[in-house]
Formats: structure tokens, C-alpha cells, sequence
């Protein structure tokens, strides 16, 4: 049967090297709460084993957009499965919501599985960064739906949070103190115009260099895990909100995790964020608005934190002896305006 179906286009033996690929990967993200191991139909995570009152599970679902299509056309596979990783786990930690597990689906045109055990490398390491177990996942070859060499993927994460922690935004107030910590470039936002402006300027990703790095390790810098420190800030003080700084830049994300009914709204100051010579670099090669780029990309602050004025050099001292980057970025105030942003 299996050489029927090879002949279709689907190589099974490939598939099964694929996951004996993955067994030391996925090993190395077990936490003690997973039932049974990688194989089984459905994933067990014992949540008795948490050791919390009124537990609250919190899901978040994503993929990577079209960062993908550099990695396939650029043959480097090993870092795209901590951008998986990071697009779900980081939405999850917006509500002080602590990731437990994840889960992977990857789709491809055929089972290569020297290429599957990169990418699955790259997932399991963003899940140890994230304290997080890759519990399951689905590998399918479908030909008929790819073109050879291509694959999509995309991740699910559950995390959880005690009932009387869970962060909404409605603790926010006028006054707050909004912190941004720094991202890693541009993560896994805006590239189909990053691909646009690599096309429209003829740039050799290969060759051509930025900051002394090649321009593709660049565009492909994966997604920074927020998951270490945020932990560290919330067993220390009170968050009021959280925002992960996705599609939409600042413009669309900071403003979602604000109250709709007490008039406040985020005035965000641009100047104490280092510039990173990425987003200048598109910003001029793309002739684009610079506001319309805080319309885009996270610009520098890939995670936010509104907090008390009271605790923000509490704050600062956790991330501090973390070295984690996190700048004073705004500040909570009334009016009707949903944002504004200064220092452009």
C-alpha cells in the first residue's frame, strides 16, 4: 500500500523518519503535567498538577505570514518554528496568562526530513525558551496543494492564569506609566511589504549587508519570547495591561488592550526608543510615511506594559537584572483621540 501511495505523491517512510527526527527535539520541551508521550491521538496536560485555585485557560492561534516565503526561497528553515512559537505564546502572556503547551501544523508539498527536523528544532527551542511542552502536532504532505519545496505552518498554544490575576485592561487608569520592551527587528509583521521593497530595490538578500549582518539573517531574526520576562515583572508588581505588537504596529495593537468606557487612550512618545537600522532602512527604501510605519511594524518595542507610575522603576530593576531592553514609552491619558504618537 505505502508504494501505491508513494506513486500519489505521498512518501510514508519519510514521514516516519521525519518524526524519529523529531523524538529529541520535542523531549527536550516535556514538562511534568504531559500524559503519555509523542504518538498518540490526542495530547493529555494534567492541570491538577498546577497546584492553582481557580484556574483560567487561555488559547491563541497563529502563523508566521509570508516571512515563510524567505525562508523556503532562501533555504534556511531552522529559526521559522520560534517565530511559531512566539506569534502564540506572546498573545497568550497579554492576559498574565503563563504558557503550558503548544502545538504545531505543518503542511508541505513533500516530507523532506532533514528540513522537517529543522523546522520542528526551531519550534521545540522557542518552547523551552517559553517554559512551554510541544505535546503534539500534524505533519501533512500534500503535493497537490504546494509547490515543491513549499510549506505553511502554524501553531496553538493554551496557557493559564488564576481567575483574580487575569489581566483584561480594565485596571488601567489615567496616569499609567506605558513600558516597551524591545523587540528583535521586525518579527513576523508586515513582509508582504518587505518582500515588496526587496523586489522593488533589486537587493541581493545574500549579499547585500546591514548593521555588518547579511540582509537575510536580518529579515529572518526570529520573534523575541516575552514569556521570562514578563513572568519575572508580574510575580513582582501589578500589570494594569499588556499589548503584543503585532500586524497593525502600534497604531492598531496598543489601543486594543485599553478600556472602551472610561475614555482613555494611549500618548505614546517615540523618542526613547532606540532606532533599529532595519525599519530606517525600509522606511527610506520604501518611501514610506514614517507614521504610516508605526502603522506596520513593532518599530523597536515588540511587547508593552502599563503599569502604576509607583512601580516602574520596580519594574525596570526585574527587566534590568534580566537584561532585558524596556523604555519608558508613554503615558495613560483622557480624551477621545483611540491614539496619538509624537517623536515621529
Amino acid at each position: 500500500m505505502s508504494e501505491s501511495y508513494k506513486a500519489s505523491g505521498v512518501d510514508i517512510h519519510a514521514g516516519y523518519e521525519a518524526v524519529e527526527r523529531m523524538k529529541k527535539h520535542v523531549q527536550k520541551t516535556m514538562r511534568k503535567e504531559v500524559l503519555g508521550g509523542l504518538g498518540s491521538f490526542g495530547a493529555a496536560f494534567d492541570l491538577s498538577e498546577l497546584n492553582m485555585k481557580k484556574p483560567v485557560l487561555v488559547s491563541g492561534t497563529d502563523g508566521v505570514g509570508t516571512k515563510l516565503r524567505l525562508a523556503i526561497d532562501n533555504d534556511k528553515h531552522d529559526t521559522i518554528g520560534i517565530d511559531a512559537v512566539a506569534m502564540c505564546v506572546n498573545d497568550i502572556l497579554t492576559t498574565g496568562a503563563l504558557p503550558l503547551y503548544f502545538l504545531d501544523y505543518l503542511a508541505l508539498n513533500k516530507v523532506d526530513p532533514v528540513v522537517v527536523e529543522q523546522i520542528v528544532k526551531g519550534v521545540a527551542d522557542g518552547c523551552v525558551e517559553s517554559e512551554c511542552a510541544l505535546i503534539g502536532g500534524e505533519t501533512a504532505e500534500m503535493g497537490d496543494m504546494y509547490h515543491s519545496g513549499d510549506y505553511d505552518i502554524a501553531g496553538f498554544a493554551v496557557g493559564a492564569v488564576e481567575k483574580d490575576e487575569y489581566i483584561t485592561g480594565e485596571a488601567i487608569q489615567e496616569g499609567d506609566i506605558i513600558l516597551g520592551l524591545a523587540s528583535s527587528g521586525i518579527h513576523s509583521n508586515g513582509y508582504s511589504l518587505v518582500r515588496k521593497i526587496i523586489r522593488d530595490n533589486n537587493i541581493d538578500v545574500n549579499q547585500f549587508q546591514l548593521d555588518g549582518k547579511p540582509f537575510i539573517d536580518v529579515v529572518l531574526e526570529p520573534t523575541r519570547l516575552y514569556v521570562k520576562a514578563v513572568k519575572a515583572v508580574l510575580e513582582s508588581v501589578k500589570v494594569n495591561g499588556m499589548c503584543h505588537v503585532t500586524g497593525g504596529g502600534f497604531i492598531e495593537n496598543i489601543p486594543r488592550v485599553f478600556p472602551k468606557d472610561k475614555g482613555l487612550y494611549p500618548n505614546i512618545d517615540v523618542t526613547n526608543i532606540p532606532k533599529q537600522a532595519i525599519f530606517d532602512f525600509l522606511q527610506e527604501k520604501g518611501n514610506i510615511d514614517k507614521h504610516e510605519m508605526y502603522n506596520v511594524f513593532n518599530m523597536g518595542i515588540g511587547f508593552v506594559m502599563i503599569v502604576n507610575p509607583n512601580d516602574v522603576e520596580r519594574v525596570k530593576a526585574v527587566l534590568n537584572a534580566m537584561n532585558e531592553p524596556v523604555y519608558e514609552i508613554g503615558t495613560v491619558v483622557k480624551g477621545s483621540e483611540e491614539i496619538t504618537i509624537t517623536g515621529v
